[in-house]
């Protein structure tokens, strides 16, 4: 996988693959940076990807694709292992294999890109790398309901209760409002309303979903 930046500041460069086992400086706070900057560009994409999605899907395609055992893929591409300028501790214990450590050196490279030559640079990068990989990730076909539900038991947590709260209008045109209550990981209410009681719980499902994928990202 080719690298599609030349940088002006070779300092920059070299920072953002030096490890903390090496002392100060190093690239921690890149990585900081870097990692913004990857979620920003690749929720970008997907915006751009995916026009009908949710939030929720969103948020959830995002949390896939940048996630350290996926940078940390994408820097062995680039062979950053190799390039990684470490302590005697981390070289001895194998840390240029380390998935932690070449995701971080991935972040702190785009920060440094960024740094180098600005946002449409930095965003010209990250679009290079993850655009095979937002072209390649499906979106799932099961409802919010299942989804939530998936991720609840995936963690061990409780799984939601329902409740309808009203229902307005006419026969041929009702409106129906319900409730979607989580347990845990904290007892919290979603509110919703639609034509039928099932789309209005599928659209609290969306927002309870929605809530704890980005309480888990944060």
């Amino acid at each position: 996988m080719k690298f599609d930046h030349v940088f002006r500041d070779p300092a920059l460069y070299e920072l953002a693959l030096t490890h903390r086992s090496i002392g100060r400086p190093n690239n921690e706070r890149l990585e900081f940076l870097g990692d913004a900057l990857l979620d920003l560009v690749v929720a970008e994409m997907l915006f751009e990807a995916h026009p009908n999605a949710s939030e929720g899907e969103l948020t959830r395609l995002r949390s896939e694709l940048v996630n350290g055992k996926r940078l940390a893929g994408l820097a062995r591409k680039l062979e950053l292992g190799d390039k990684l300028r470490l302590g005697p501790g981390e070289l001895k214990s194998g840390g240029y294999r380390r998935d932690s450590i070449l995701a971080d050196a991935f972040e702190a490279l785009i920060a440094a890109v960024y740094l180098d030559a600005g946002f449409d640079a930095c965003r010209h990068v990250v679009k290079r790398q993850f655009e095979a990989l937002v072209q390649d990730m499906p979106r799932s076909h099961k409802d919010a309901k299942t989804r939530l539900q998936e991720w609840l038991q995936a963690r061990g947590l409780s799984l939601p209760s329902y409740a309808l709260l009203a229902a307005h209008g006419e026969d041929h045109a009702r409106t129906f409002e319900v409730a979607c209550s989580l347990d845990e990981p904290q007892a919290t209410r979603f509110e919703a309303q639609g034509r039928s009681r099932r789309a209005a719980e599928q659209s609290a499902a969306e927002q309870a979903l929605a809530w704890l994928e980005r309480g888990e990202t944060s």
